[in-house]
């Protein structure tokens, strides 16, 4: 008596996988992501044609009534140049609905300060 070999198993490709694996890398750099804190939601930054993409971590924000801000919270320019180097460059992003002169009162107060550069964050209008 002869009996027939069974099959075998057709092994599928290993998609599902490899789609887990693409998931979770996108769930990981999802949290892990966050390389700029945020700015203030009422900020509406001022927009310029050029400019550089991404306000680094050490901004100093200025809302439209003139008070200074860090991603942490509000700030005065002596705490905010404590943590940073002598003449550091400093980066200013200001509100679009503060008044020239304030802005321009906060970076002369940044350069007596001790700050070597101040540079003014924009956003780059479409």
């Amino acid at each position: 008596m002869r009996l027939s070999r069974p099959k075998a198993a057709n092994r599928g490709e290993p998609t599902i996988a490899l789609i887990n694996i693409v998931f979770l890398m996108l769930i990981f750099f999802l949290i892990a992501g966050t390389l700029v804190p945020p700015q203030p939601e009422q900020l509406e930054l001022i927009t310029t044609r050029e400019a550089q993409n991404a306000a680094p971590p050490d901004t100093l924000f200025v809302d439209s009534d003139g008070q200074l801000m860090q991603a942490s919270g509000p700030v005065t320019i002596e705490d905010f140049l404590d943590g940073m180097d002598e003449g550091a460059t400093i980066r200013l992003a200001a509100d679009r609905n503060l008044p020239a002169a304030r802005l321009i009162e906060v970076a002369a107060k940044l350069r007596e300060a001790g700050a070597a550069k101040v540079v003014v964050v924009t956003e780059r209008s479409r």
